[in-house]
């Protein structure tokens, strides 16, 4: 579970990144969360936006990948949202320090 001191310092860090993951008509579907995994070990923090087209909210779509890759939710903003989930087998250079928080 993320303090609110931790999130604030995610969502500072996923404003100027990149969004990798996009939610079309299909919702969120084995390809869709086996991007998501592959990122989240890759990165730590995904930002993915959910298209107009898509069945489910970003709310929901959020809250199903989460739960899918077992990541914790940062936030949701209009079409947008955070995941975060920690990997402990990067390289220190690259692992996200939630002690900077």
């Amino acid at each position: 579970m993320l303090t609110s001191r931790e999130r604030a310092y995610l969502r500072s860090l996923a404003a100027a990144a990149d969004t990798i993951l996009t939610i079309g008509k299909g919702g969120v579907t084995s390809n869709v969360t086996a991007e998501a995994e592959n990122a989240l070990r890759a990165r730590e923090l995904v930002k993915g936006g959910v298209l107009d087209t898509s069945p489910l909210t970003p709310r929901e779509v959020c809250e199903k990948l989460a739960a899918a890759c077992a990541a914790e939710t940062v936030q949701v903003v209009g079409s947008k949202f955070v995941l975060y989930r920690a990997n402990k087998d990067l390289p220190a250079g690259r692992r996200i320090d939630l002690g900077k928080a």
